[in-house]
């Protein structure tokens, strides 16, 4: 790459795009683990003291990149929030959370390692834009989720959302399983432990609704 260092804003953005498409090129082949700064640098023909122009680590990188993905997945979904009647049905609103994932695959990936990785081993200030980026999208998803529940203040709707989230990450990274936990599960007494991220999601997103839609209730 003949290197000119980038002095515009589009410049910048046009590096950083770069440098995520490297990155998730890498995951998507090699896994999480097996993906090292430097082996970043190399796919998207950096240097790595270029690199630390716009990055301190790889995971100041994947933080980034769920960053952005975050943002897609918080547009898509309060539109179809916004389409949903006052009052829906426990099971509408469920499948429509879960659905607003599935469309995302990419992001799903990534979402379990931002508990276990990300965001205990990014930098200060990247993990500080990012909540600051997370709290302006969770109160608008929460806004609109006080929409449909009028019921519902904006503590337990963010509960909900926070509640959902999490279960999504820990569904999420249970239905990847080795070829022992493949084999353990095609055994009749064990059948029914075998994880089914669509269905078990739903179920728990729908178990949260009622459970806060009750409490409120009974305040």
């Amino acid at each position: 790459m003949d290197w000119q260092r980038a002095t515009t804003d589009t410049q910048k953005e046009v590096r950083k795009n770069e440098i995520f498409e490297a990155t998730l090129s890498l995951f998507e082949k090699h896994g999480y683990e097996n993906v090292s700064f430097n082996r970043i640098a190399k796919e998207a023909n950096f240097t790595k003291s270029n690199m630390y122009r716009y990055f301190k680590s790889k995971e100041d990188i994947f933080l980034g990149i769920f960053g952005e993905m975050f943002r897609t997945w918080q547009n898509d979904y309060v539109i179809e929030l916004r389409k949903l009647d006052v009052n829906a049905s426990h099971t509408v609103f469920a499948q429509t959370w879960v659905d607003s994932y599935l469309k995302y695959p990419r992001f799903l990936d990534l979402i379990p390692l931002l508990f276990l990785s990300l965001e205990k081993n990014s930098s200060y200030d990247q993990l500080v834009k990012f909540k600051r980026m997370s709290k302006e999208l969770l109160f608008q998803v929460a806004l609109e989720v006080g929409r449909v529940y009028p019921s519902l203040d904006p503590d337990r709707a963010f509960k909900l959302i926070n509640s959902s989230f999490a279960t999504t990450s820990s569904f999420w990274a249970s239905n990847f399983q080795n070829e022992s936990l493949k084999n353990i599960y095609e055994q009749d007494e064990f059948k029914f432990m075998k994880p089914n991220f669509k269905e078990d999601l739903t179920s728990s997103v729908e178990i949260y609704l009622k459970g806060l839609l009750t409490d409120n209730q009974n305040l």
